[in-house]
């Protein structure tokens, strides 16, 4: 279906995004797209620098008339979220992702699309091949990383770029001009326990949780969006109050920076109960799909016989991991009080994995104020701590404050309302934007960020609405014909 793709309108745009996406390039993985970026800038005849963290940076000088302008740095991220459906078939490490047309979006077939950022680093390749678009003097840095942990952001050292201004195409509303983000900080919570052999009365059965939305975990986390780890532990906890359950193994969620679609866990149960405790979680499984029938109207929640396990859990590891997992928040922890409607500080509770005596539960929280960052670091801290896990902060990247005397922002706005005949919405995002990390050896550069529709980021529901894009590409090109003096 790329075809069908690369007949959109901007052609140019879409034909970069069709390229992009047959390159696998998952984070930390990036090789081949770095490869990839790398021979598209030498192929043009463009300066192409790969720094030691594997960043790449493309320089283009500007075109006649354009040269006394602000040379611009153009920033998007290579790496792409990978999420599929459970019963999807898909490697991500080895295919390219197959796109379709939906009306006036486009999607993937069952996972994630890679708009975020591929939209962005499609628009800048775009610009770079062409030979009729006016543009000040570019600095195109490609990132890599953005998603598991910005070390491409962090490992770029000051001295690289000249350009006096960074344009950030990473932003998923295009009404919206980007000025401010949160930070963030991976935690983890680790223990060891001992396994029991499983009494020879219990019987197994498998809990799955499946069907969730799932989606970005900070642009997201306020939409009361099912979160599959908290819901699987709350049947646990039931289970164990009513009928004595015993955890043998949980696998729940997956990537920090999304919100967790699918839960699995396997049980022991005293084979007496077994007729009383199914009709329990039928009942259950109906509340809480009531419960959450707005959001979440595929939620699947099943009980199933399997073959009894061999070992379950210590009785009191497991009694304080789920009542510590019931007690860890999860969600938005504090609005701002200074942006309307703006996240402050929250947290997603992304992992749970319970096997062969490990516990590990992996946590992202963010926050655009750094000292109530760690005062929710500190409360789930506290309370895993309280269970005798071990817990490690990792990670750590800082927030953008906005700077609403931003001459870049002035002409943003401008050029939004001449061609929208609205003002554009200037907001600081509940997510993490390199801006904060690139400002650290570039505290003189002044930074912006907007980009096209893209909704359901980070899940396979991904999709990227076409006419937005369109009104996207004209938005960049005014940016580039209006860019100031130096």
């Amino acid at each position: 279906m790329s075809q069908d793709i690369r007949q959109l309108e901007p052609q140019q745009l879409w034909n970069k995004f069709a390229d992009l996406n047959a390159v696998p390039r998952p984070s930390k993985k990036e090789e081949r797209v770095i490869a990839f970026i790398k021979d598209f800038g030498k192929n043009l005849g463009l300066e192409t620098i790969e720094d030691e963290v594997g960043n790449v940076i493309i320089k283009k000088p500007a075109t006649t008339g354009m040269e006394n302008r602000t040379t611009i740095v153009m920033q998007s991220h290579l790496d792409m979220v990978h999420q599929k459906n459970n019963d999807t078939v898909f490697d991500f490490d080895t295919q390219g992702i197959d796109m379709y047309i939906d009306g006036d979006w486009v999607r993937a077939k069952g996972t994630t699309l890679g708009a975020d950022n591929g939209l962005g680093v499609a628009t800048i390749m775009a610009i770079l091949e062409s030979k009729d678009i006016v543009h000040p003097a570019i600095e195109a840095l490609f990132t890599i990383d953005e998603e598991t942990g910005m070390t491409g952001a962090m490992g770029l050292k000051g001295g690289l770029l000249s350009g006096g201004i960074l344009l950030n195409l990473d932003t998923e509303e295009d009404d919206e001009i980007g000025v401010g983000c949160a930070g963030g900080i991976d935690v983890t919570a680790t223990r060891t326990y001992n396994e029991e052999e499983t009494p020879e009365f219990k019987i197994g059965y498998k809990v799955t949780v499946k069907g969730l939305q799932g989606g970005h975990s900070g642009m997201q986390i306020h939409e009361g969006l099912g979160n599959a780890n908290k819901i699987m532990n709350r049947i646990l906890f039931d289970g164990f109050e009513n009928f004595g359950l015993r955890i043998s193994e949980i696998d729940g969620g997956s990537l920090r920076n999304a919100i967790p679609r699918e839960s699995n866990a396997i049980v022991a149960i005293d084979a007496i109960h077994e007729e009383a405790f199914v009709l329990e979680m039928q009942l259950q499984a109906d509340t809480i799909k009531t419960e959450l029938k707005t959001m979440e109207p595929d939620l699947e929640i099943s009980v199933s016989k399997t073959e009894t396990p061999e070992k379950i859990m210590d009785l009191g590891i497991q009694e304080g991991l789920t009542r510590a997992i019931y007690a860890a928040c999860n969600g938005v922890y504090r609005m701002s009080a200074d942006i309307p409607e703006l996240v402050e500080t929250s947290n997603n509770i992304a992992r749970v994995i319970v096997k062969e005596g490990q516990v590990k539960i992996g946590c992202l929280t963010r926050s655009s104020v750094e000292s109530a960052k760690w005062d929710l670091v500190n409360t789930l801290r506290a309370t895993f701590e309280l269970t005798g896990c071990e817990v490690e902060a990792s990670g750590d990247y800082p927030g953008w404050t906005p700077n609403m005397d931003s001459a870049i922002l002035k002409v943003l706005s401008k050029i939004y309302i001449d061609m929208n005949g609205q003002e554009a919405h200037v907001a600081a995002c509940h997510a993490g934007l390199e801006c904060g990390i690139l400002g650290t050896n570039y505290p003189d550069m002044d930074m912006i960020s907007f980009g096209p529709n893209i909704k359901g980021a980070h899940s396979p529901d991904e999709r990227a609405q076409i006419s937005s894009v369109q009104k996207y590409w004209k938005f960049v090109l005014e940016i580039l014909k209006n860019i100031p003096k130096a």
